[in-house]
């Protein structure tokens, strides 16, 4: 007979006498950093090497044939199907165990004719889920309202007009599509110039989610929900559209974590609103984690929902870093423990009281650093992973070679995760890396501080790269080819 567990202490002792192979399988492993030192066996499969192979549990295979990647899941579709990755796997021992940031029917698929249990709900599910329209309707039965708005098919533009009037939406809207990239499936319309940019992504969905656009500051909130209920981590500031960082006007490029980012009457709301979001999410039959996006109108001071992530983020790595994390466990720690099949209690009402004091919270930042200019060449020198540090003259310089976040000794070090390298491709859009400071990175206005200039200079005068030759003109990515994070 199993022993239940009793609290937060026999819930870490379990995973760290964890005997089953639980694996990461992903593009890198930037979602799930740090989860390996809480769960024994805990290992990384990835196609890209940002560690140049010094990560102890970062595995990536050599580089076969492959169709060219379209999404995450293309790339966790072929790591299953690489002899050397179902090697890896099977040296590790018996039950394997996989987790995901996407995964599709093929990989479900792969991972049944190999034996390996993925600890995510369906795909199919996560699907649902996802779609923005059905965030809407999840929404409201959970009594978390979204931003004003009208879910439609839209055929024309004085069709829109009359939907907005009908709506009471005003006469400037954020159109949304069903799924999508951050950035990339948003369209800002005030007049029917802009429509006619974006009408062919339009006309062609069944149903879209017309807003109404307001003056906002979005934000972030992860959470999982189990069986005992839902547990809700910190409300995270959110970087949007820097031109600095992206080149998608509303593109998620951060985030930001420290105590007094939201008043107490937001950070409590928002943590209603997704306990609440969470039970419903249970009722729908998702268990584990997931991310609600949020929208605090500036100039009403409410409180909307935004979109619903039914996964890890690249906020989850913010979340699980914090300093509530590391007074308790990581919040990826109940996402395994749901699925662990091993009976368990604790008060998740102390847990959620815990968790919103602002005690709990040290004062981190992430900027997703991406190529910005319209051009594709080939990198010849990159900055390495490890920390960084910055000089008087604001120049900067390597350090060390580290994996843990937490090395980065002031907010004059940074750790960067390295993710286009030398002999890849540079192309508008493209995932450079990953700098992670102490501190802020924006000011009290919410744009980029002076020294978040002066890192994002930094590391982009690190890179190095030439013209694309003759015979790679056919093979190089387009801009927005696809994001890996």
């Amino acid at each position: 007979m199993k022993k239940t567990l009793q609290g937060i202490s026999d819930i870490r002792r379990y995973f760290h006498r964890n005997e089953r192979p639980i694996f990461f399988i992903s593009a890198t492993n930037f979602n799930l950093l740090g989860i390996d030192e809480w769960v024994k066996g805990f290992k990384y499969i990835c196609y890209i090497d940002c560690y140049d192979g010094q990560h102890p549990n970062v595995f990536v295979p050599s580089e076969i044939p492959h169709p060219e990647f379209e999404s995450i899941e293309d790339i966790n579709n072929y790591l299953l199907e690489h002899k050397e990755v179902i090697d890896y796997i099977r040296s590790h021992g018996d039950n394997p165990v996989a987790v995901f940031l996407m995964f599709d029917e093929k990989t479900e698929a792969l991972c049944q004719e190999l034996g390996i249990e993925i600890w995510f709900p369906p795909a199919n599910l996560r699907s649902r889920c996802d779609n923005k329209m059905e965030t809407v309707r999840i929404g409201n039965m959970a009594g978390v309202p979204s931003a004003p708005n009208a879910l439609s098919k839209v055929e024309s533009y004085p069709h829109l007009c009359a939907l907005a009037k009908e709506h009471h939406l005003g006469n400037d809207w954020v159109i949304q599509t069903a799924f999508g990239d951050s950035g990339h499936t948003t369209f800002f319309i005030s007049s029917e110039e802009d429509w006619n940019k974006y009408a062919g992504e339009i006309v062609c969905d069944p149903e879209v989610k017309i807003m109404k656009r307001l003056n906002c500051r979005g934000s972030t909130l992860e959470a999982c929900t189990t069986r005992k209920g839902t547990i809700v981590g910190p409300l995270l500031t959110e970087v949007v559209g820097a031109r600095e960082l992206t080149p998608y006007k509303g593109g998620w490029c951060g985030n930001e974590i420290f105590p007094g980012a939201f008043t107490q009457q937001i950070r409590d709301q928002a943590r209603d609103y997704t306990f609440k979001f969470g039970e419903q999410l249970r009722k729908e039959g998702y268990r584990g984690y997931f991310d609600l996006d949020y929208l605090i109108d500036l100039d009403s001071g409410d409180l909307y929902l935004g979109e619903l992530n039914p996964r890890v983020t690249g906020a989850s790595s913010m979340t699980n870093h914090a300093a509530f994390a590391h007074a308790d466990a990581p919040l990826f720690l109940f996402h395994l423990l749901e699925f662990a099949g091993v009976d368990f209690v604790f008060d998740v009402d102390d847990l959620n009281s815990r968790w919103s004091d602002p005690d709990y919270i040290d004062s981190w930042c992430q900027l997703v650093i991406k190529h910005t200019e319209d051009s594709v060449d080939v990198v010849t020198q990159a900055p390495a992973s490890g920390i960084w540090k910055m000089n008087d003259d604001g120049s900067i310089a390597y350090s060390r070679f580290d994996y843990h976040r937490r090395a980065v000794a002031s907010e004059s070090e940074a750790f960067f995760l390295r993710i286009t390298g030398p002999g890849n491709f540079r192309y508008e859009g493209a995932d450079l890396g990953i700098l992670i400071l102490r501190g802020r990175s924006m000011t009290d206005d919410f744009v980029l501080n002076d020294r978040t200039h002066a890192w994002i200079k930094g590391i982009l005068d690190q890179y190095q790269a030439h013209p694309l030759e003759t015979a790679q003109v056919d093979t190089a990515p387009a801009a927005g080819a696809f994001k890996i994070l």
